[in-house]
């Protein structure tokens, strides 16, 4: 008769939290908020926590992320036309859905590549060397190459699935976390890393295929997972933190 009911996504929770404080101005209009650190400490929750909450809450215009000065309450009414839907997923949840699918992909691409994937690999990254400049490009280049590993296998609902994952970072909400993290060298490092997973298919080495796409997913989350600019030593948390109490 009952079923298990998940709980709401964590980062949510913590967002909601956050705009509470604001809307009831006891986080004022204009003030800085702690670091990410000091957030992550008081709301007892991890860092990527903190941060996907963070871009929440700058897409729902709630805050300023302003890179090398600090979180800021914004002064401005919020448009919340871009709220994300409550079961959306936030970008470390999905880089660890995408290592346990495309890892398993690389490796079983690795068994099954003919010439033609691979010089199919090779034009998409020739592109792709091409387009590192060009964010927009990069991002659709990426999505390119692991719809066409994922197509090696010849499985339409697998190659749908891949591409479908890849889909979810044309979001406003990806678009402004990769605002902060995306660059021309981290479009680079992902392109060697391309190479990397091509050279493991291309030799018929299903464990280097499946280690070289593993080191891909991990480099890419520690690249999500650099901070915003923080606060100097010896900032507090504000008294309405102290009020909110924990996660």
């Amino acid at each position: 008769m009952f079923s298990a009911v998940e709980s709401r996504r964590l980062y949510r929770q913590v967002a909601d939290q956050m705009r509470s404080l604001i809307e009831r101005g006891e986080l004022a209009a204009g003030s800085r908020l702690p670091a990410e650190r000091e957030l992550a400490q008081r709301l007892g929750v991890s860092r990527p926590t903190i941060r996907e909450a963070l871009i929440v809450l700058e897409v729902e215009g709630f805050i300023d992320i302003r890179m090398g000065s600090g979180i800021y309450v914004n002064a401005r009414k919020p448009m919340l036309a871009d709220i994300p839907p409550e079961d959306f997923e936030g970008p470390f949840e999905l880089l660890r859905a995408r290592a346990v699918v495309e890892c398993a992909v690389a490796e079983e691409a690795a068994r099954l590549a003919r010439p033609e994937h691979i010089r199919g690999l090779d034009d998409n990254l020739a592109r792709m060397a091409d387009a590192l400049h060009d964010r927009h490009a990069a991002l659709a280049l990426d999505r390119d190459f692991h719809v066409i590993v994922s197509g090696i296998i010849a499985n339409a609902t697998l190659s749908r699935f891949v591409g479908s994952i890849h889909d979810m970072r044309m979001t406003p909400y990806f678009e402004k976390l990769a605002s902060y993290f995306e660059n021309t060298e981290t479009w680079r490092a992902a392109m060697e890393e391309h190479c990397v997973i091509r050279d493991a298919i291309a030799a018929g080495d299903p464990a280097a295929a499946r280690a070289a796409m593993r080191m891909h997913l991990d480099q890419s989350q520690m690249r999500l997972s650099e901070s915003f600019e923080e606060r100097p030593a010896g900032n507090t948390i504000p008294a309405a933190w102290s009020r909110a109490g924990g996660n």
